[in-house]
């Protein structure tokens, strides 16, 4: 048998294909990769094709291939990053072999579309509406009421995501928004089709303050098991909202999580997820109500696999494998979460990397587990919103969570990203 993932390149990554790998030989399977112009990809994979899973049909004549050639069939299909969630869907769709559907794969990445399914089973989120000009922004925002967030419908990150606070910055930065968002996905498999749906169009929606977190979820048979929440404690007040430090377990009251759990739940059901990873994100607001911001049909990104792993001891990849291959996952964590976060860094404006100093005292740190550099001297890099991935990230453990603030004021100040 064979077990195939649909990728697109990542470096942040590595680690889940690294354990992809070691999940097909530990269950005598071989290890089959979709991925574009792949690289250090064919490490790890018994087998290599390149393909732009964006391209769902090519992506599908590619697959047709490759089972024609295996010896053995494909036992399941997967992927690890969202943009490859539609071709997966319909690779799987075609196998007979268990995957979020088709339309499902389309919700998760349809910021409208989603929240019009949040809409249908009451599940609490901020106020929305879209545009395609300034003035029709304008009208939805004397609706809404400032402040506001203004995003690309189509799931892109955190790239040309911006709060806005009155009507002039809202003139100011639309046309960026607007053109930043539908130019960033050309390469995103819904791109033709919601450009014919939409014409363009961007959503706003109600800024809504409060703490921010993350829930990592795995849905077996149409039911959802929250495996961890992350807390996000740095503020997150805007104007751009990229991820920088994460921990868990979170520090939220037992019942604001329990209504965290339960809504969650309550997302995946709206959206149709009914097996494998999800990401689901909430802001907490003042009262203690969670508000809905999204949902995807994968792992949280990059080092949030191996946040949960060493907290709580479940292995997301391995569960997600699980069920992608019928198998029954084992979602058993330990009594009491290790403590752990991770920090996602960037440089502090865009420009070519001189020199990234602090890494060697980083690593001799007892808490530090791991250590990620997805850039290197010599490289230009962006920033947000114009980037939607940091630029390295360190994942790191505590004994208690004063601990956990500690190492991570550490970090901060120990890795710097110079540049000329």
């Amino acid at each position: 048998m064979s077990i195939l993932v649909l990728h697109k390149s990542n470096a942040s990554r590595r680690k889940h294909l690294a354990r992809a790998a070691e999940y097909a030989k530990e269950n005598g399977e071989r290890f089959l990769l979709l991925v574009k112009d792949p690289t250090w990809e064919h490490e790890v994979a018994d087998v290599v094709v390149s393909v732009d899973t964006s391209d769902i049909q090519a992506t599908l004549a590619a697959v047709r291939d490759l089972a024609a050639s295996e010896p053995e069939p494909i036992r399941a299909v997967a992927a690890f990053v969202g943009h490859s969630v539609p071709a997966a869907a319909a690779v799987a769709y075609e196998l007979g072999l268990p995957c979020v559907s088709e339309q499902a794969a389309h919700a998760v990445r349809d910021k409208y579309a989603m929240r019009q399914a949040f809409d249908s089973a009451d599940i609490p989120q901020p106020v929305y509406g879209l545009a395609r000009t300034v003035e029709e922004a304008l009208d939805l925002a004397a609706r809404i009421g400032f402040p506001l967030v203004v995003k690309p419908l189509i799931d892109n990150d955190t790239m040309y995501l911006r709060r806005v606070d009155d009507s002039e910055e809202l003139t100011e930065h639309f046309a960026t928004i607007q053109r930043g968002g539908w130019s960033g996905i050309k390469d995103d498999p819904l791109y033709g089709w919601a450009i014919d749906k939409y014409e363009y169009a961007i959503i706003l929606e109600e800024y809504l303050p409060g703490p921010e977190i993350s829930v990592e979820s795995i849905v077996v048979e149409g039911q959802a098991h929250v495996v961890a929440i992350h807390d996000k404690p740095l503020p997150m007040d805007g104007p751009y909202f990229a991820d920088v430090h994460f921990t868990t377990p979170s520090r939220l009251p037992a019942e604001v999580q329990q209504r965290v759990h339960d809504l969650a739940a309550a997302a995946n059901r709206a959206i149709g997820i009914d097996v494998g990873a999800t990401h689901t994100e909430f802001r907490i607001q003042e009262d203690g109500t969670p508000k809905i911001l999204e949902t995807a049909a994968r792992l949280g990104g990059g080092p949030v696999y191996q946040s949960v792993l060493l907290s709580t001891g479940v292995d997301m990849v391995t569960a997600v494998l699980d069920t992608a291959s019928g198998r029954k996952p084992d979602l058993s964590s330990r009594p009491e979460p290790t403590p752990t976060g991770f920090y996602l860094f960037f440089a502090e404006r865009a420009g070519r990397i001189s020199a990234i100093t602090g890494v060697p005292e980083a690593q001799l740190d007892s808490h530090v587990h791991e250590l990620s550099l997805y850039r290197k001297t010599g490289d230009t890099v962006d920033v947000p919103p114009r980037a939607w991935q940091s630029h390295g990230h360190v994942v790191f453990t505590a004994d208690s969570s004063d601990e956990l603030v500690r190492t991570f004021d550490g970090l901060v100040k120990s890795i710097n990203i110079e540049l000329e």
